[in-house]
């Protein structure tokens, strides 16, 4: 299959939010799903963007994406590159689609002087693991994944 794998355009946001509703569903994430066209434009373009995303056409439709932002490694001092999503459409799993978008998030990281690629894949999600491991991807069972949001947040922020 040809696909067309490129950054990000403005035109592509609402594409891309589309995709993030149906990786959401994928998840069984959809009651987090915030996101709006306007944040997203705002972190790939806006005045502080910091988040940098490939999209995947095929023809004219969307077929993946991934977001990704840098990241640092404070023990090993490597600037690192944190993938927050890849997402691949149903239809285009195992077209080697996942494999050609992995090496092009690869390549951007190595661009932006990065040397590793972090990211957390949901536990259920054996057909990822296997994916990501096929390409020697190295799994820590060790750490825990925290976050404060919403009211925690705003309660440490004052």
């Amino acid at each position: 299959m040809n696909f067309q794998i490129r950054k990000a355009l403005p035109d592509d946001v609402s594409s891309i939010v589309g995709l993030l509703r149906e990786f959401a569903e994928f998840e069984k994430l959809t009651d987090y799903l915030e996101i709006t066209e306007q944040k997203l434009s705002d972190a790939l373009f806006g005045t502080d963007a910091f988040v940098h995303c490939l999209v995947a056409y095929r023809g004219l439709a969307p077929a993946a994406y991934s977001l990704m932002y840098p990241n640092f490694a404070s023990f090993r001092g490597q600037k690192g590159m944190y993938l927050e999503d890849i997402y691949i459409t149903p239809d285009h799993r195992g077209s080697g689609l996942g494999a050609a978008m992995l090496a092009e998030i690869a390549k951007l990281a190595r661009s932006q002087g990065c040397e590793r690629i972090d990211f957390v894949v949901l536990d259920w999600n054996a057909p990822a693991i296997k994916f990501y491991e096929k390409y020697g991807a190295v799994r820590d069972d060790q750490e825990r994944r925290f976050k404060f949001i919403d009211d925690a947040f705003v309660k440490l922020c004052s």
